[in-house]
């Protein structure tokens, strides 16, 4: 068996690496950082990291999304417009929610209500009614 490597650069100054730049680049040290995860470095990181690779939980695939609106907009909708009556299904809405003041008593057609959007329609004195 011949000389290492070591043995046979002792007293050289660059390690048979040329100039002495050459060996100090990130390219050198197969990418910084986590460069390389997927391929040199994975044993490295599955050992230190176990649960760095991966996707965690799950996605509901028949999420129901329900489009709300807030009694402010309703409000601010009522001083544009100027009707009494207002269907919020045709505007592309399933539920009114409380937020926001009401300040005119208006009849107000939509899927469903929040408890807090049923108080607040009747005490200005409106009227709700819940579509099928």
């Amino acid at each position: 068996m011949g000389k290492k490597k070591t043995k046979k650069m002792r007293g050289k100054k660059t390690f048979g690496y040329g100039s002495k730049k050459k060996h100090r680049g990130g390219g050198s040290r197969g990418g910084r950082g986590l460069g390389g995860a997927f391929k040199h470095k994975k044993t490295m990181i599955l050992k230190e990291n176990p649960e760095h690779f991966g996707k965690r939980g799950f996605k509901r695939k028949n999420k129901k999304i329900i489009k709300t609106i807030n009694l402010k907009e309703l409000d601010e909708l009522y001083r544009k417009s100027g009707e009494k009556s207002i269907d919020v299904s045709k505007l592309g809405y399933d539920k009114v929610l409380g937020n926001g003041k009401l300040t005119n008593a208006l009849e107000i057609k939509s899927k469903s209500f929040s408890q807090m959007a049923k108080k607040k329609i009747e005490k200005v004195g409106g009227k709700i009614i819940e579509l099928l």
